[in-house]
């Protein structure tokens, strides 16, 4: 699923995502290989390049509502393209993880740089959200748990 940039302000945004099956990663954990195909073998990676702020944060929402409605709660956030995020987007990553954990989902965001997205370290939650360098070892975080 793609996004593309619409006019405006909002063009500073560009979100995709994929489905990625996690098996291979699942079968190298003792009792963590989930069947092939299955929805539980399947993490969509949504992937975030561009500003997240007050400007393009209701087309994020959108994005992030419809991909988890698409393939249930567990998801993977690359923050890696992200250049700017603001403390309203920041409570939208938040309100998402704490949907997906309460449904006993799980989720994660990765890439995320501290010189873009010093919101989560000046509020604490970079020390409460799950924070991976690669969508490997998010997966590999998801086998585990």
């Amino acid at each position: 699923m793609t996004n593309p940039p619409a006019g405006g302000t909002s063009a500073a945004l560009m979100l995709t995502s994929e489905v990625i099956e996690r098996s291979a990663v699942d079968a190298t954990v003792p009792g963590g290989a989930a069947e092939a195909g299955s929805p539980a073998a399947r993490v969509p990676v949504v992937r975030v390049e561009g500003i997240l702020d007050a400007s393009t944060r209701d087309r994020f929402a959108r994005f992030l509502a419809e991909t988890e409605d698409e393939h249930g709660p567990d998801m993977i956030l690359d923050l890696s393209g992200v250049t700017f995020l603001d403390s309203r987007a920041l409570g939208l990553i938040v309100h998402h993880w704490q949907r997906a954990t309460g449904a006993g989902g799980h989720y994660a965001l990765v890439g995320v740089r501290y010189q873009y997205c010093k919101v989560m370290w000046v509020t604490g939650l970079a020390d409460r959200l799950p924070l991976y360098d690669t969508v490997e070892d998010a997966l590999a975080a998801f086998a585990g748990r």
